[in-house]
């Protein structure tokens, strides 16, 4: 048989495994059931089938699992039911030998498992959230992250994973802004770029090579008033500007997966956009890998959207416009059969997505080579190079944005510190969501952080939760009151969670400890489906912050969250303020790096901060036609895109743009001096902006178009150079074709994007 011939070409082994396969066995192929279902853990260690899944398999085979290794409270796998490395290498191997043993033709499964920030099984590497890997500013490093996340997703037999999310944020009050990297199209692009060269690395059937899936094809971030698969009103000249940018770059990288959003575009759902899967993403961007919906997006054709009066037509209208696979499988195992004999389809739009998912499976060896080692799982997954890595980063992402009086960063030799708030020793409150159960010890706490960095003495150390990030109970402020006046200064970690309930209880208000209640409380107000109608601090947060300022104790904030967090008051009186995002499971020691000066900070913001959520949307590339001001307040945000402090200063100076003047096709060297003024080592993150001056299609102020992050000793100048040509003065125009218009432009160079130096630019006329 020529498929089982690995000396054959993947076409031709497609082709004949095709042509031996039932209506039947094609149309598994396109299913993806729950692959935490599919098993059952035995006492002993061991795992069996479920009966459910074994029937699957002899009706027809299964072609993909969702989630095998997923443990979350959303699929109920927890640390006592689940699987340790080893164990789910075990575990997927047994399923797999089963799928191929007892299916007629042998065809191996796609495991398909969820990594945003690390791959989300038991035992494995938590890194911080996207938002903060995008908060770096360092596509390199996030690359040698993903290398990491495929070789543990990989270990277990993971071939294929559901990241990197490529969302645009426009409207921070939605619940998944942490999943993203922030709110602009070039810098989303280029960290989706290192993500599909870090996850697919360099073979896709290498030990250390998984399957990249681009997310959420398109425009899911830019929904109506941040509201989760809410309606998206956009012109298509917009779209393919900004949202559709990083999936386009990320597919001309080389992704070969995309799986589609939930929300509709002008009133056409994504999952049944022809013009986006087919005319778009395959006849003008040649993707030739298989596309996927979101898990339940075909069920919303029916119910939600209804464009479709039935599964059947819910289907035939999936597949028709493109779609190869349905995540959680049911609409697909139920219909497309039925849809064939009814003439809603032809055998021949099954044959088209059957063999772009037998292709990939090819592609990644899963024929050659279907099992997992589980030694090698229990030796790599989440070993501790791989948390000094977590560490590092979540030291790259931190941001500060307030150091008054250089209140940081602390002395080691400081008398007593409080360090209080309700994330100062929340485990889960620190991960962000899409995160797996965690053994105890395995994540460092800002507690835990603070007291390992002033070298265990517990008497330094002060601690009270004071509050919870909901609710009213002002029961903890007492003793939170008490810890702080008997110190020399106090770290207050306060802001948001994306915990779900992992059944670990509650904090004692009054004593700090952890108690196990009949039902654990959950302060998730962030994450998937957690959309908030206000940025501002939940609870009683901000009252405790103003209790604490009181006792005028220097006063460091610390916000651990998932979206921006719109508080004046505390930007106001705070002495400093880092923001953290989710730091992932190191970041107690990164965050303790830089209270006390370990690390100099270098994380900058990849969103715009407001003043109040009635300013939104903020980002920074808004167009000039944006309008005035407010009544009550202007448009400009607290702290723009790109803003970040350092404990050093640095200076910009020599902007040059040579030639001055160039063609379309040519290229101008934009350079700049970049100095180091103060007494600290220290990195910063050189950005230039591109501003039009004149065009045919109104278009943003400016907009960023390159970036570097730079390290420099004390006194040291460097000179940061960026080409200019047509890729970074193009814009899409009204035929949705990409030119260079002749004019002037402005080449701006700074730290952020309220900040920089600006010189002229000319594209001359042609001829």
């Amino acid at each position: 048989m020529i498929y089982k011939d690995k000396t054959q070409s993947v076409a031709d082994r497609v082709q004949d495994l095709l042509q031996r396969m039932t209506l039947g066995e094609k149309a598994g192929q396109l299913v993806q059931p729950f692959g935490w279902q599919c098993y059952e853990k035995h006492e002993d260690g061991t795992t069996g089938m479920t009966e459910a899944f074994k029937r699957q398999v002899s009706a027809g085979g299964v072609g993909s699992l969702y989630g095998t290794l997923r443990a979350d409270p959303w699929t109920g796998v927890t640390l006592e039911t689940g699987l340790s490395p080893k164990e789910g290498a075990e575990a997927v191997n047994a399923i797999q030998a089963y799928a191929m043993q007892e299916s007629r033709l042998g065809i191996p499964i796609l495991f398909g498992e969820e990594c945003s920030h690390g791959h989300m099984a038991i035992g494995a590497t938590v890194f911080p959230v996207p938002l903060a890997l995008g908060s770096m500013w360092n596509p390199e490093l996030y690359r040698e992250m993903c290398r990491v996340v495929a070789l543990e997703t990989r270990s277990q037999g993971g071939a294929a994973t559901y990241s990197p999310v490529l969302d645009v944020v426009r409207d921070p009050r939605w619940g998944r802004t942490e999943e993203t990297f922030g709110e602009d199209p070039f810098l989303i692009a280029a960290m989706g770029v290192e993500a599909v060269k870090g996850l697919q690395g360099e073979r896709l059937d290498a030990e250390d090579s998984v399957l990249a899936t681009l997310k959420h094809f398109a425009a899911y971030g830019s929904s109506e008033g941040g509201r989760n698969s809410a309606p998206v009103h956009m012109g298509l000249r917009e779209l393919h500007e900004v949202d559709l940018l990083p999936f386009r770059k990320a597919v001309e990288a080389g992704a070969l997966s995309i799986m589609t959003a939930y929300n509709e575009i002008d009133g056409v759902p994504c999952t049944t956009n022809r013009y986006l899967l087919q005319d778009v993403l395959r006849e003008q961007w040649g993707f030739d890998g298989f596309v996927i919906t979101d898990c339940g997006a075909l069920g919303m054709l029916t119910n939600g959207h209804n464009t479709a009066d039935s599964g059947e037509t819910a289907v035939a209208q999936a597949l028709l416009a493109g779609i190869d696979m349905e995540m959680s499988g049911e609409m697909f195992e139920q219909h497309i059969a039925s849809a064939i004999e009814h003439g809603r389809l032809q055998e021949s739009d099954l044959d088209r997505a059957a063999a772009r998912i037998l292709e990939l499976k090819f592609k990644l060896g899963l024929f050659d080579r279907p099992y997992a080692d589980p030694e090698q799982a229990k030796r790599i997954i989440g070993k501790p190079e791989h948390r000094e890595l977590a560490r590092r980063i979540a030291g790259e992402s931190i941001i500060m944005l307030k150091n008054e009086n250089a209140a940081l960063p602390l002395s080691k030799e400081i008398r007593k510190l409080a360090v209080i708030g309700p994330n100062a020793d929340a485990p889960y409150n620190q991960l962000g969501d899409y995160t797996s159960p965690q053994p105890a010890g395995a994540i460092v706490t800002v507690l835990d952080g603070i007291r390992q960095a002033l070298g265990g003495e517990a008497d330094k150390v002060l601690y009270a939760p004071g509050c919870r990030i909901k609710g009213d109970s002002r029961e903890g402020f007492a003793p939170a009151l008490a810890c702080a006046a008997e110190a020399d200064a106090v770290v207050l970690a306060i802001g948001g969670s994306s915990a779900r309930d992992f059944g670990e209880g509650t904090i004692d208000l009054l004593t700090g400890a952890s108690v196990v209640t009949e039902h654990s409380w959950s302060d998730m107000e962030s994450g998937e489906g957690i959309d908030r109608a206000t940025l501002n601090l939940m609870g009683v947060q901000l009252e405790l912050v103003q209790e604490l300022h009181k006792l005028g104790k220097p006063l460091i904030v610390v916000y651990i969250n998932g979206r921006p967090i719109a508080e004046p008051w505390i930007v106001e009186h705070a002495d400093a303020i880092l923001e953290a995002w989710y730091p992932g499971q190191e970041g107690g020691h990164a965050i303790a790096d830089i209270l006390f000066g370990e690390v100099n900070p270098s994380g900058r913001l990849t969103i715009s901060v407001p003043k109040h959520v009635g300013q939104l949307p903020v980002y920074y590339y808004k167009r000039r036609t944006r309008g005035k001001r407010y009544l009550e307040t202007d448009f400009h945000a607290e702290y723009p895109f790109g803003y970040g402090l350092s404990f050093t200063e640095f200076g910009y100076s020599n902007l040059k743009v040579e030639p001055p003047v160039i063609s379309a096709d040519e290229e101008a060297l934009v350079s700049v001096d970049v100095t180091n003024r103060g007494d600290r080592a220290g990195s910063e993150v050189v950005q230039l902006y591109i501003s039009d001056l004149v065009s045919s299609i109104t278009r943003p102020e400016k907009q960023l178009k390159g970036f570097r992050k730079i390290s420099l000793q004390p006194g040291d100048t460097q000179t940061v150079t960026f080409r200019v040509g047509r890729e970074e003065l193009e814009y899409v125009s009204a035929d949705l074709t990409r030119i260079v218009e002749p004019g002037e432009f402005a080449v701006m160079a700074g730290p952020h994007s309220a900040e920089y130096l600006s010189a002229p630019l000319q594209v001359r006329e042609e001829g």
